[in-house]
């Protein structure tokens, strides 16, 4: 399934739905460690400020500074490497 990223009522927050559990619900920021692989490689994204992940989907809220133009593809790459369809 490719993941489309899909925008929130937020504009600083973006909906990536990957079609398979994601675990969570959980929270990551920028800054804080974590184990988790898929926050840590999304947070390290520029202009990426947190990481909430549930159910079927991960939601990436960027920094006031960060453009949805970069993260976007980058993220799905990143995603799509740990959620194969």
């Amino acid at each position: 399934m490719p993941i489309d990223p899909t925008p929130t009522p937020n504009p600083n927050a973006m909906k990536f739905p990957v079609g398979r559990p994601v675990g969570g619900p959980a929270t990551f920021v920028k800054g804080q460690e974590t184990d988790n692989d898929v926050a840590k490689q999304l947070l390290s994204l520029d202009g990426v400020g947190s990481i909430f992940m549930t159910a079927d989907f991960v939601t990436i809220t960027k920094s006031p500074d960060g453009d949805w133009g970069s993260i976007n593809p980058e993220a799905v790459k990143i995603l799509e490497s740990h959620f194969p369809g």
